[in-house]
């Protein structure tokens, strides 16, 4: 049953990253400068504009600043246990090798993505990693770094390197060393546009949960590397996010010589998104409850009590910078907006029908509960729609 919202209307806040490739910066009030009990306060501590009651904003002004911030929120790096074992450093100009390295963040290796251009690190992903300061990883000879086509060396780091001709090659090269780290390849493969980006973008968030890799087709057939890749996963499963537009049937049937082949997928970016989030394969049984199981393909998402990730469509390697979110902490799907100002009916019917908590007369304390995660400064998301957003996964009475 799907409850009727008020609408809330929010002023704007300064926001607390710095917008810009090459570095973030928190910008903190002296104690003196907040007044308790003015209008003011709040907005100077950054709420709402940087966390509410049930969501958390990355506030980047583009993706290698949003990179940097889940990056440390995921491994805070302040206490012992808080490190990672690594962290990979994807390339900005290459959209899907950077969503391909989402599937270096699953077990055994663990590593979160840094975002670099080939000439120089930008000074938030500089920073970040020393901060980060991984301890190496035994799943890959205890490297520290996994640096993935043409980013630059960082010296003083134990670093291995991928590498291979164009974005195909590359997204094969990922998964060939994932195989190698693990020991076998995986019997589920998602594989995606490489045409359309905001038809990839939610594989980064599934592939950083599950270690499935993503390799990538085209509308008029499958590239050779590709095709090797497949192979080399001997008759996998093979799930096609997107629909017959971006990635006609024909491709299906091309595929099917590797493996077994189902699509995931709707019209636009949104529903395309949705359509993933509730995806199980094999399907949940009549009137059982839905859930990812192992054997199991999918998010599955069709009860409360879980996290999301909210990102533009328009800004692909926020897909890569945020998968982190979804292989740690809440874990859950990366859900696609196109338009900063409006939840597109999609992800809000998504919302009403799968993700609102009740609770009965126990109380709230017996509820389960949501966290949201927004992506990017309010140019990318607005404050508004966090706002919309937050209320949308607040646990309610049920009736």
């Amino acid at each position: 049953m799907r409850r009727i919202l008020p609408l809330l209307i929010l002023g704007s806040c300064a926001a607390l990253a710095a917008c810009g490739g090459s570095t973030t910066k928190l910008v903190r009030e002296p104690a003196s400068s907040i007044q308790s009990g003015t209008p003011q306060a709040a907005q100077k501590l950054g709420f709402p504009d940087f966390a509410t009651k049930n969501t958390t904003r990355v506030a980047g002004g583009d993706p290698i600043a949003d990179a940097a911030g889940v990056a440390r929120a995921v491994y805070p790096s302040a206490a012992a246990g808080s490190h990672p074992a690594a962290v990979t450093l994807a390339p900005t100009d290459d959209w899907q090798a950077a969503i391909a390295s989402s599937v270096l963040m699953a077990p055994p290796i663990g590593a979160p993505i840094l975002l670099s251009g080939g000439a120089s690190l930008p000074s938030a992903t500089a920073s970040t990693l020393a901060a980060l300061a991984p301890t190496g990883s035994s799943a890959i000879g205890g490297n520290e770094l996994i640096r993935v086509g043409d980013v630059p060396r960082v010296s003083g780091m134990r670093a291995s390197s991928i590498s291979a001709s164009g974005p195909f090659a590359l997204a094969a090269a990922i998964d060939q060393y994932v195989t190698a780290a693990t020991g076998k390849p995986t019997s589920e493969v998602v594989v995606a546009s490489a045409d359309n980006p905001a038809y990839a973008m939610p594989a980064a968030g599934w592939a950083a949960e599950s270690g499935d890799p993503v390799l990538f087709v085209t509308a008029s057939g499958i590239p050779a590397a590709t095709k090797q890749a497949l192979l080399s996963h001997q008759h996998p499963h093979i799930y096609v996010l997107g629909p017959p537009r971006v990635i006609p049937d024909k491709v299906l049937t091309a595929l099917g010589k590797y493996g077994p082949v189902k699509r995931v997928g709707a019209s636009d970016p949104a529903s395309n998104s949705v359509a993933f989030a509730i995806y199980r394969d094999p399907p949940c049984a009549f009137k059982q409850p839905c859930a990812h199981v192992p054997g199991s393909f999918g998010w599955a998402l069709r009860s409360p009590g879980h996290g999301y990730t909210l990102i533009n469509a328009n800004r692909p390697l926020d897909a890569a910078a945020s998968a982190a979110l979804s292989g740690a902490g809440d874990f859950g799907p990366q859900l696609l907006i196109d338009k900063p100002a409006t939840l597109p009916q999609p992800v809000l019917n998504f919302f009403l029908d799968y993700a609102t908590p009740g609770y009965t007369q126990e109380g709230p304390t017996a509820a389960v509960y949501n966290h949201g995660w927004v992506i990017g400064d309010s140019s990318a998301i607005s404050v508004g729609v966090q706002a919309e957003m937050d209320t949308l996964l607040q646990a309610i009475p049920q009736k």
